[in-house]
């Protein structure tokens, strides 16, 4: 089994080419691929691509074994993946996922890659939010004595914002599990704690559903700017600054949203046989 090592502001992934292995992704085989100790080490697994005419097909999960919907960082680097493969040029091509289809286009010799989102929900249908009608815009919840005033939103996976004066890594830590298994999100949430700057500036710290605090998302900026703007804190075009660096985000008048952002390259490698063996006797094992 091949793999392929990237990073986008520091949330990394590990590409593997349904073409370069032989090895079903069981919920076990992700999560010691993604072990930082065990395994590989990574923020979650892109899997693809599935080509079905010009469409890129693509499959995303989580350090734990769930399946995403949507990654901002992972299609920028999947994208860019597909470059160094010769599959697309400097043309906009289609990647398909769970939560939509999305335009893509890789700049600056692979580095630079800018996404069409689409466009972003904040009905508590399409969420999902249950017991809330409408748009869900500064709501109330109440986590362990404290009470926050959150915006829920989709953008193809489901958000919670929460805008406050000061934020902090100890924060996101302490609220974001709680909150991402909040009641009323019945497929868990992604959490955006958010500062806002200036009318073109925001700041966030992320718990990443299914993977912990991250230091950078590409869905959770996009999310976050989306409130901000719906919020007229800022307009349409918005830097969000995070641990791990800083990405574009564009809006229309109808919240379809473009990011730009870059990706690095960190390294091909290739599991040996005896890590997949140990991992199958584990497996019957169990």
């Amino acid at each position: 089994m091949k793999f392929h090592k990237y990073h986008g502001l520091g949330n990394d992934y590990v590409v593997i080419d349904p073409d370069e292995t032989n090895t079903d992704l069981s919920i076990e085989i992700i999560k010691l691929i993604c072990d930082r100790k065990y395994g590989a080490g990574s923020d979650g697994i892109l899997y693809g691509p599935k080509i079905i005419g010009d469409i890129f097909e693509l499959r995303i999960f989580n350090p734990d074994g769930s399946e995403a919907e949507k990654s901002g960082n992972g299609l920028r680097i999947f994208s860019r993946y597909l470059w160094e493969k010769g599959l697309v040029k400097d043309n906009e091509f289609t990647i398909k996922t769970l939560g939509g289809s999305v335009k893509s286009q890789v700049f600056g010799k692979g580095k630079l890659v800018k996404v069409e989102m689409g466009r972003v929900s904040f009905n508590s249908v399409d969420i999902p939010v249950i017991g809330e009608t409408g748009e869900c815009i500064k709501r109330k919840m109440e986590i362990d004595g404290r009470e926050f005033i959150y915006s829920a939103a989709t953008i193809g996976n489901p958000h919670c914002v929460i805008i406050m004066d000061d934020i902090s890594p100890e924060m996101a830590n302490k609220y974001g599990p709680l909150i991402e298994h909040y009641k009323k999100f019945t497929n868990r949430t992604n959490v955006q704690f958010m500062k806002v700057i200036d009318d073109s500036n925001i700041q966030i710290e992320i718990w990443e559903r299914g993977a912990g605090y991250t230091l950078a998302s590409g869905s959770s900026s996009t999310a976050a700017a989306a409130v901000a703007f719906k919020l007229r804190r800022c307009g349409k075009d918005i830097r969000v600054k995070m641990q791990g660096g800083e990405l574009a985000i564009n809006f229309t008048d109808d919240f379809c949203a473009t990011m730009t952002g870059p990706v690095a390259a960190v390294y091909d490698g290739e599991f040996r046989e005896e890590f997949i063996e140990e991992l199958n006797q584990k497996i019957a094992a169990d």
